[in-house]
């Protein structure tokens, strides 16, 4: 994570955090405009399926925030699947989405 500031890096770890306590798939998380951060794990549940990414969205308008700086999800897949990115782009054209590891290493950077 060495390529990324403190706020960022802020952001993997708790991705990774969430994603280990509650032995999810994915963990995420994201920080709004006025540097508030939100992060959730994987939600499936027989009426409800949210990715990480989704929870940590509506965790984040949930309690009022109007825009997204950045957001990290956690995940072990090669890519980060279009519902996950189209909910955070409905809050930022252009923030960055960090996608890492297990380890917390950054793979991918979608701008």
């Amino acid at each position: 994570m060495s390529e990324l500031d403190a706020e960022d890096a802020k952001l993997v770890t708790l991705a990774r955090s969430v994603r280990a306590r509650n032995s999810a798939d994915e963990g995420a998380a994201v920080r709004d405009t006025d540097g508030r951060t939100y992060n959730a794990s994987t939600v499936s549940l027989p009426s409800l399926r949210l990715t990480a990414l989704q929870a940590a969205v509506a965790a984040a308008v949930s309690s009022g925030a109007e825009g997204l700086e950045a957001a990290a999800v956690v995940t072990e897949s090669d890519t980060i699947d279009v519902e996950s990115l189209s909910a955070v782009r409905d809050l930022t054209a252009n923030g960055p989405v960090f996608r890492a590891n297990a380890a917390g290493e950054v793979v991918e950077t979608v701008a």
